[in-house]
């Protein structure tokens, strides 16, 4: 039984957001009233509201996973993620002279956390940090939903998101409650054949540097 002084409603609702961050992959209802030993009424409750402040999204499958709301429960979670990727990112943007960037899923879309063009370059691709781009498009949206999944992989697009533009983008899995890809993007008639193997490297340095702060930010 919770202390006196505490919310049973509460605990129950941090439960539920501590148990979607935990998972690999989007939960059902009854899966969470299973594995949580709770009514099933009480868990769309809590879900739904959940849902209504971001912390946690609903699936087109009707799956729940944690949501893009709880980076805004720790501020300096966000900076600590682009800080933690920027010296990966930067190796691979040079390694490879393409534009490297980190993305992470939002409901149905995907998010540019940090990017890096390279420096040794006349001429690169380039986009925003923040840029938003449909999952179910291009090689950025297939490693994010593998990384959904808890899979890893590497995958290839030309031409989908930009035209004449060759993406080659790695899921990051493992990530708690955070579907992450790491991916290069360059113009399609260069010789890209060195990037799968290049990029798929940068998914280990890039767990290394993120899983520490990830679990001090959900701690």
């Amino acid at each position: 039984m919770p202390p006196a002084d505490s919310s049973q409603t509460l605990s129950r609702g941090l439960d539920v957001l501590k148990y979607l961050a935990a998972s690999p992959g989007p939960r059902t209802p009854t899966q969470i009233a299973t594995d949580l030993g709770l009514n099933r009424t009480v868990v769309y409750r809590l879900v739904g509201t959940l849902v209504e402040h971001g912390l946690a999204r609903r699936t087109a499958e009707g799956g729940l996973s944690v949501g893009l709301g709880v980076l805004s429960l720790t501020e300096n979670f966000y900076p600590s993620l682009r800080e933690a990727s920027q010296p990966v990112l930067e190796r691979l943007a040079e390694d490879l002279r393409a534009t490297a960037h980190l993305a992470v899923a939002d409901g149905a879309e995907s998010v540019a956390v940090c990017v890096v063009e390279p420096r040794t370059t006349d001429f690169h691709l380039a986009y925003r940090p923040g840029t938003r781009h449909p999952l179910d498009k291009g090689a950025l949206g297939e490693a994010l939903q593998a990384a959904t999944a808890g899979e890893r992989g590497v995958f290839i697009s030309q031409g989908q998101l930009t035209p004449g533009a060759t993406g080659v983008v790695a899921a990051v899995p493992g990530l708690p409650g955070l579907p992450a890809a790491v991916g290069v993007v360059t113009l399609s008639d260069h010789d890209w054949s060195a990037f799968p193997e290049r990029v798929a490297a940068a998914v280990d340095e890039l767990t290394t540097a993120l899983t520490p702060r990830a679990s001090e930010a959900t701690a």
